[in-house]
């Protein structure tokens, strides 16, 4: 066994205080994208005749599903569908940070998990401290976001292809899919609120119940972070087996029996970093260069990675989407009649309507006797 080296104490500040800060400021953006959808909406239901109010972009990060097909059609064929484009660049810059520092969105930025974190905080104030789940019901529970995530990729990915990706982009369904959104719950129904009420309860209880069993992004989120270099890491000769790291995690990782946190649960919130008493034991570091990275650079890093990004998308002109006023004004009629596909069958039933309708725009003129050209 290696000899233990001289105890340093860890005097390093804290992080969790500017993790805060940051969550704070992502949530209240969040809000005032919220109040800023309302006044658009205001002009909707009045016909057009209360003050318009321009929509917010930042509405398509509530979007996940549509901002992932958008980067995918992005990816395959180098075109920008504007119907939300926004949400491309934020999906965009949340793979990319995900790739960069693993999970982080989901303990820095995301409005869901910074909820989460609170009602879990009001929780432990209730029960006196953490209450877990068995391993033998916690891993068949953290399974159910993958099978959705799975679904959702198959959905996508093998039922549908670009024509129908493209389509269901430019549908009038996903054109309003933010109003949808909104009023499902600003017209919340009784099942719904129920259903809310009951993930409020069952967070107060289990801590991050929904980030860690039902949220599908996390999911993927969690998937890309196994690529990202840079991991939190043990020092074993320096470590004094104080367990604190493992308590102080709120993913449940075992940070004290591992050399290398490699886990898609690991968020990179830099929880168990900050309560390791010893110096250079518990740090996240690159696994090709050895260097530790500070905790400063994490927090800068993932603000500046995110605005990086979803700036490019407003300095190059796409941010805002191409819907006019009127048309909106139209699909805000007739939004109770548009649906999305829904099960495997109606997804290859609309890839299959997709690919008709675009061999009928692309067919070429016939003759049709004296009577000029018809399509």
């Amino acid at each position: 066994m290696k000899a233990k080296k001289k105890i340093i104490r860890n005097n390093e500040k804290t992080v969790q205080k500017y993790r805060f800060y940051i969550q704070s400021a992502f949530a209240l953006l969040c809000v005032w994208i919220g109040i800023q959808f309302y006044f658009f909406t205001r002009f909707l239901e009045s016909n057009g005749t209360s003050p318009f109010y321009n929509r917010p972009p930042g509405v398509d990060g509530f979007l996940p599903i549509s901002s992932m097909m958008s980067f995918y059609y992005f990816v395959s064929t180098g075109r920008i569908i504007h119907s939300h484009p926004a949400g491309l660049f934020i999906f965009a810059a949340i793979v990319l940070l995900s790739l960069v520092f693993g999970k982080a969105f989901c303990s820095w930025l995301c409005p869901i998990g910074f909820l989460s974190e609170l009602i879990g905080d009001f929780g432990e104030k209730i029960f006196k401290g953490k209450i877990r789940i068995p391993e033998w019901l916690d891993y068949p529970l953290r399974s159910l976001k993958y099978l959705m995530l799975g679904f959702l990729f198959y959905a996508v990915f093998v039922l549908m292809d670009m024509t129908a990706v493209k389509a269901f982009l430019e549908s009038p369904y996903n054109q309003v899919a933010d109003l949808k959104m909104y009023y499902f719950f600003a017209d919340i129904s009784r099942s719904a609120l129920i259903i809310l009420a009951s993930l409020f309860i069952i967070s107060v209880v289990i801590r991050n119940f929904w980030c860690r069993y039902l949220c599908p992004y996390g999911a993927l989120l969690g998937i890309i972070s196994f690529l990202s270099p840079n991991k939190i890491k043990r020092n074993p000769v320096s470590c004094i087996d104080c367990g604190l790291c493992a308590k102080a995690c709120p993913a449940k990782i075992k940070v004290d029996k591992v050399f290398t946190v490699v886990s898609d649960e690991c968020n990179s919130c830099l929880s168990c970093v900050d309560v390791c008493p010893v110096a250079d034991t518990l740090d996240l570091k690159s696994i090709y260069t050895k260097k530790k990275i500070s905790k400063k650079t994490v927090a800068i890093g993932v603000v500046s990675i995110f605005m990086l990004v979803t700036g490019i998308g407003l300095v190059t002109g796409n941010w805002q989407n191409n819907i006019t006023k009127k048309e909106y004004l139209t699909h805000y009629k007739l939004m109770d009649s548009y649906g999305h596909p829904t099960g495997t069958a109606a997804v290859e039933k609309f890839k299959e309507d997709s690919n008709k309708d675009h061999s009928l725009n692309q067919s070429p003129p016939v003759k049709n006797n004296n009577r000029g050209m018809k399509y």
